[in-house]
């Protein structure tokens, strides 16, 4: 019953329960009705091209071909289980409370969610698609995606909370359309893991995120206590949808389900640099999340960083232990995983977890188990912490 609408039980709880990574279908005019003349022919938008619909930007270069909705929420109810049939659905076919206000609202209230945290599609995770045109229409394209995030924001009545992307390939303009998302009301930023993959203006290559060059953008994150997100997916290196991971005699959606499987792991990649940097010596009251990473990997990693710290680099000392970086530093988010949740969530540390849904896409939770017999292992504290409380402080979201 790949498309079924399941029979299972909604969350009815007394939380304000904030959802910490959801996604958001552009709607296809989202750049275009806001974009000024004389690049309204090149900002993001969907038109044929080789005889398809596609997103494209700079009027013919693809960033998503067939202008795919990335949602597997279909406009009738139920989800689209089936690689083939994900891949075939089109704007018309999925919910619109993928891509409307009015109707994602709605399905907040009847899943009990009082807050999503937004992230976009089109861009890539981490806004690394703009990163293909020149950077006058890089810039203006991020500055476009922002203005519509908060006037969705606001629109929301503070429900909603997009994070915004950032020209992280200039650190001026980042540093700047930072302070102007924090002007508008936005709660934290969203950026690309592998920047020393892409080269500047000049042609150089992008200092890695715990070079000096990126000094001025924590400082301001550290200062306006602004979270920095890592979602999964957020730079070329880290998303492979499809690819390397699955052997070749594998069919398409089976290599697919191993890919989305180990996608989570690249996360630890980010979270294990930043800590090895020694950043967090200099900037020690910086935030950042590990987004649709799971959490079960964290006590692992953590052991694994400390034990080889001690053993192969004795002389390369901070301040704390790896793992008491995650402690005071890190975020990750959990959702589809049940086994033992409860447990896991305090190996984790309960103060460093928040829930999502990763609505609409494919691996999302829809409908939504009860997520209070779910974790009903924990103290009525501890529940409240993970389903609402950490991501209210974190993100500074009045509850």
């Amino acid at each position: 019953m790949p498309t079924a609408t399941l029979d299972r039980p909604r969350t009815r709880s007394t939380l304000k329960i904030i959802d910490a990574d959801t996604h958001l279908t552009e709607p296809h005019d989202m750049w275009v009705r806001r974009a000024p003349a004389a690049i309204r022919d090149r900002v993001p938008q969907v038109k044929m091209l080789n005889g398809r619909r596609c997103w494209v930007i700079d009027g013919d270069k693809s960033i998503g071909t067939g202008a795919h909705p990335n949602s597997a929420i279909l406009r009738e109810g139920g989800k689209a289980r089936d690689l083939n049939q994900f891949l075939s659905l089109e704007f018309e076919d999925v919910h619109p409370g993928s891509s409307s206000l009015k109707e994602r609202l709605q399905l907040m209230d009847e899943a009990g969610i009082h807050a999503q945290i937004v992230y976009p599609n089109i861009l890539g995770f981490g806004g690394q698609a703009a990163a293909r045109v020149d950077p006058e229409l890089r810039l203006a394209t991020v500055r476009i995606y922002n203005d519509a995030m908060a006037e969705l924001q606001e629109e929301s009545g503070q429900r909603l909370f997009p994070m915004a992307l950032l020209p992280w390939w200039d650190m001026k303009e980042a540093v700047a359309e930072t302070e102007r998302c924090i002007a508008m009301g936005m709660k934290g930023i969203n950026i690309n893991s592998d920047p020393h993959m892409h080269k500047d203006e000049s042609g150089a290559f992008i200092p890695d995120l715990g070079h000096e060059h990126w000094y001025p953008l924590w400082e301001v994150c550290e200062d306006r206590k602004l979270p920095i997100n890592f979602h999964i997916g957020a730079s070329e290196t880290s998303v492979d949808w499809m690819g390397q991971q699955g052997w070749p005699s594998l069919p398409r959606e089976l290599a697919s389900g191993i890919q989305g499987a180990m996608i989570f792991f690249n996360n630890g990649k980010t979270v294990s640099n930043l800590i090895y940097s020694g950043l967090l010596d200099r900037y020690k009251g910086l935030k950042f999340v590990s987004v649709e990473s799971g959490i079960g990997w964290v006590p692992f990693l953590m052991e694994a960083l400390d034990y080889q710290l001690v053993e192969i680099a004795e002389k390369r000392g901070f301040e704390k232990k790896p793992s008491d970086y995650f402690k005071s530093n890190f975020y990750a988010c959990f959702w589809f995983e049940k086994r033992d949740i409860s447990d896991m969530l305090q190996k984790v540390g309960i103060d460093n977890c928040l829930f999502e849904t990763d609505f609409p896409h494919p691996t999302s939770l829809y409908p939504i188990d009860n997520l209070e017999d779910r974790l009903s292992a924990l103290s009525a504290d501890e529940r409240a912490k993970v389903l609402s409380l950490n991501a209210a402080r974190l993100y500074n979201i009045a509850i």
